[in-house]
């Protein structure tokens, strides 16, 4: 077999392309040659989109299309799908799973959702309260509850979704992991509206939803163990996000500095030095993370870039808006809409100034990280905790 290095995937790359011109091949037509040639992700196995090769070899591909002009699979549009759901299908899921969820999902064609959190298990998470009950007749799972602050629901075809299946467990061993068709009866999905106008979040009622056994990954009450790789490869795609120098929120700040020198003034430029210095630290941090995923799966360092990523949205923003005076304090549209993706960095300042304040709740809270931090890199002692071997059941709530 010939050994995948670097000019094997120039030589595959340009063949797809040679195959497959981007300026005659449909959108979708392109995505799915490119996912069945196994260029879509070279890491992931050979048939799912994968050679098989190291991680670090993606770029050499990602160029090759990018100067052939040929189209991307709307990565931001569809980041849940790709960050989360994927990654975890991979670990957990079964060949079937794998084959039927993986390219659909790689080339946009289904768009993913995470029910996660609730309205009384944010922060601890483990503590949901949603039910899954398992009918005898013909294995299906009965679920219902609600979760809360999901983002794409409106618009998502599958979803992630844990589920409370034994309640006299404790309650991280009595949660199992499935994935939620979200057109099926029994799903509602209502719109959070938020402090920029828009609703990308939503809450989902859940009302006698059947899910098949054959849609459970990983066993049964192991759903916490499966949740936890969600959850870390969440934190790395939202804090550990490939960008280039000066991407991101530093971005607009610094362009506004130089184009508008009436603007300036000594505290702000010594705030603005600092910032964008910490802000290139830890796109730099990134990316050193993203090559250690190399070796193997994401970490509780993913927790930390998370947590500068929160951080830093926040403040920078904040000095956006200072530096701007009276403009910084207009919004151009409070109009109430639905919109395809989360967008962190669009629009105008106010707009980054007042989506970067749930920087530090989505994704896991800050509080949370820093205790991940705390005990899981630093070696911190745990926070005392009485409810670890106590059935869910008998929990306070």
């Amino acid at each position: 077999m010939t050994a995948i290095d670097a000019p094997e995937l120039r030589r595959r790359t340009r063949e797809l392309l040679a195959a497959h011109p981007p300026a005659t091949t449909g959108r979708t037509d392109f995505l799915r040659a490119r996912f069945d040639a196994g260029l879509a992700w070279v890491h992931y196995p050979a048939g799912l989109g994968g050679l098989d090769a190291p991680r670090s070899l993606q770029p050499v591909v990602d160029a090759e299309l990018a100067a052939a002009g040929a189209p991307d699979n709307d990565p931001r549009r569809i980041g849940i799908g790709l960050g989360m759901a994927a990654p975890t299908i991979l670990g957990f899921g079964t060949d079937e799973q794998k084959r039927r969820f993986l390219r659909p999902l790689w080339v946009g064609e289904e768009v993913w959702c995470q029910l996660f959190s609730e309205p009384g298990a944010g922060s601890d998470l483990a503590a949901l309260g949603t039910r899954a009950v398992r009918e005898e007749a013909d294995g299906e799972w009965i679920v219902d509850g609600q979760k809360v602050w999901t983002s794409s629901a409106h618009v998502a075809r599958w979803a992630i979704l844990i589920a409370r299946t034994d309640p006299d467990l404790p309650k991280h061993r009595g949660i199992s992991y499935f994935i939620c068709d979200m057109t099926d009866p029994g799903v509602e999905v209502r719109p959070l509206r938020q402090i920029t106008g828009e609703a990308e979040f939503n809450e989902v009622f859940l009302t006698g939803v059947r899910i098949p056994d054959s849609r459970r990954l990983g066993p049964v009450g192991a759903g916490w163990k499966v949740a936890r790789t969600t959850l870390m490869n969440e934190r790395v795609s939202i804090g550990g996000s490939r960008i280039p120098r000066e991407g991101g929120m530093i971005g607009p700040v610094a362009r506004t500095w130089r184009e508008r020198p009436e603007l300036r003034s000594h505290d702000l430029h010594q705030r603005l030095l600092t910032l964008w210095v910490e802000a290139e630290v830890a796109r730099l941090a990134g990316e050193r993370l993203r090559q250690q995923l190399v070796a193997g799966q994401p970490g509780p360092e993913g927790s930390g870039m998370k947590l500068a990523f929160a951080r830093l949205n926040q403040e920078i923003s904040g000095l956006e808006v200072e530096l701007l005076g009276e403009d910084g304090l207009l919004y151009s549209d409070w109009t109430m809409r639905r919109p395809d993706l989360v967008d962190f960095t669009g629009r105008d300042a106010g707009y980054r100034y007042l989506r970067s304040k749930g920087n530090s709740i989505e994704g896991g809270t800050s509080e949370v990280l820093l205790n991940i931090v705390a005990e899981r890199v630093l070696g911190l002692p745990a926070e005392p905790r009485n409810d670890k071997d106590v059935a869910w059941k008998d929990l306070s709530r």
